[in-house]
């Protein structure tokens, strides 16, 4: 199954909902998508407050950022209940749920969005965090199937899987591989988005950006960020290069020859290329005409 419309989300940078240092820098960011964070990044006595905080972050939405997404607290938990109505009331783009560990999660959240009338616009993402979410992932992904589900994106956790786990984070995350690679593939087959976990040491950016090319190495669409000065290294790594450019745009082309026209295989600078590459380019250009806008 090929994924559904391409979008952009590159760079995808959290912030905290409590912090106003933080949030008074949303309107000089130019990375794909914000999210307001009442998860982890705020303290348990500060989530009230941060929650009050939304309507007002999200009504002043800034001008270079494709998408908003609020990630609120478990619905499991105190919070999560009045964090989803709060979220709701101020409409962004999309909605994490944290901690999802089964589709059941990921339904339950949709049926309080569909219960209040929220348009279908109004995405779920989901996070995958746990032992129990990464053996369920072929199920929670499958939902990607399913308009009715909401579900647009997966998020990896990859903090709290090492915390829950005991495995040893290594710079080069071999011990962290298996279960990316599984969240890669369960997201292409439930054809949604999927995006790296965060790099913790923002001021070393030359480790950021070789975490950034072994995520696109591995076929995640983006990263999610903790810092601003990682959003122009996402963006380079996660955009397409000239070269790929200029090979999407050959192909393509060479399918609108008369000569292959019907046809589902054609023969290209010596090798065969099919119509699945045809899409796959397609798929490439049309990022690019949305990088350019």
């Amino acid at each position: 199954m090929m994924q559904n419309a391409p979008t952009l989300r590159r760079s995808v940078l959290y912030v905290p909902a409590s912090s106003d240092k933080a949030l008074a820098k949303l309107a000089s960011l130019s990375c794909d998508v914000v999210v307001v964070d009442l998860e982890d990044a705020v303290a348990p006595d500060r989530k009230e407050v941060a929650r009050q905080k939304l309507a007002g972050i999200l009504g002043d939405r800034p001008a270079g950022v494709r998408e908003m997404v609020v990630r609120i607290n478990a619905l499991s938990s105190e919070w999560g209940a009045d964090d989803l109505a709060a979220a709701i009331a101020c409409r962004p783009d999309g909605i994490l749920l944290p901690k999802v560990e089964t589709p059941r999660d990921v339904l339950e959240a949709g049926d309080v969005l569909d219960e209040a009338d929220v348009p279908g616009t109004l995405r779920l993402w989901a996070m995958i965090e746990t032992p129990r979410a990464v053996l369920n992932i072929g199920a929670i992904a499958e939902l990607g199937r399913d308009v009715a589900s909401r579900l647009s994106c997966l998020v990896a956790g990859t903090n709290d899987l090492v915390a829950m786990t005991g495995v040893k984070a290594t710079p080069d995350r071999r011990y962290l591989m298996p279960w990316l690679m599984q969240m890669v593939l369960a997201a292409r087959a439930g054809g949604i988005d999927i995006l790296d976990g965060v790099s913790n040491d923002f001021r070393d950016l030359d480790a950021f950006s070789a975490d950034c090319a072994q995520a696109l190495a591995m076929g995640f669409d983006g990263k999610t960020l903790i810092h601003p000065a990682q959003i122009d290294p996402a963006e380079a790594a996660f955009s397409p290069s000239g070269e790929a450019l200029a090979e999407a745009r050959k192909i393509v082309t060479a399918f609108t020859l008369p000569e292959n026209a019907g046809k589902g295989a054609i023969a290209l600078d010596g090798r065969m290329v099919e119509l699945l590459h045809r899409a796959q380019a397609e798929r490439l250009l049309a990022k690019a005409a949305m990088i350019a806008k």
